[in-house]
């Protein structure tokens, strides 16, 4: 399997990844972006159908990425648009992609990326940073800390986790997203940049990924640090 990582991601980090069975494909800065959120995968990157492996990708980002794509037989769309500096031009492509469900801020989803998933069952919430606010568990079951996605997706009867904000790292800004501290490696494990045991609400989250017989796997002994999410392949 392969996951990507924000370039930014420490070397540690990556050989505990690496010791996980994972080959690691970083995402490239993107200058267009604010210095905060320019690797983040979620930003730049979204897996569009994980059977087929197909993804989208900002349209800019350099063909050494395009070719690691291509070489892990992995396939995949560009994105209408360019990501840029100001929202909403750098979450066009910041959506969460369940099996069934496409959730984002619609109004400003990148054209080519709303065209592919279509046919599913389209939720429109306020929060752009859709992903990035959203860690995934299952299908059905997610943990956020934005009231108003908690709010629209609990009409779909969704199992939420609804935690306050702060107590994130993210350099450069106030606080990050639990949606981008980490992802699943498989239905059975979770991967998380820093320790749930140094995070406020971590025994809840513990707690909750139990419920669904995840275990979480700490890449680093410190503090949740926002790396703009972990997607597996």
């Amino acid at each position: 399997m392969v996951c990507f990582v924000d370039y930014r991601t420490t070397y540690p980090e990556k050989e505990k990844l690496s010791s996980l069975g994972l080959e690691i494909i970083e995402i490239p800065i993107c200058n267009d972006l604010y210095e905060s959120i320019n690797g983040h995968v979620d930003i730049q990157f979204n897996i569009l159908d994980k059977k087929s492996k197909k993804v989208i990708i900002n349209k800019n980002i350099n063909n050494n990425f395009k070719n690691n794509l291509k070489d892990k037989g992995i396939t995949y769309i560009e994105s209408k648009n360019s990501l840029k500096y100001n929202y909403p031009n750098d979450i066009i492509l910041n959506a969460l992609i369940l099996e069934k469900y496409f959730i984002h801020n619609l109004k400003f989803t990148d054209e080519n990326l709303l065209n592919d998933q279509k046919d599913k069952i389209l939720i429109n919430v306020k929060q752009g940073y859709t992903k990035c606010s959203c860690l995934y568990v299952s299908d059905k079951a997610l943990i956020t800390n934005d009231s108003g996605i908690y709010n629209s997706l609990c009409k779909y009867d969704f199992d939420i986790l609804l935690l306050p904000p702060g107590d994130i790292i993210l350099e450069g800004l106030n606080y990050g997203f639990i949606g981008g501290t980490g992802g699943l490696i498989n239905n059975n494990t979770m991967a998380f940049f820093g320790d749930l045991n140094h995070y406020k609400y971590g025994n809840e989250v513990i707690s909750f990924l139990s419920k669904y017989n995840v275990k979480p796997i700490y890449l680093k002994n410190s503090k949740l640090t926002d790396r703009g999410s972990l997607f597996v392949i």
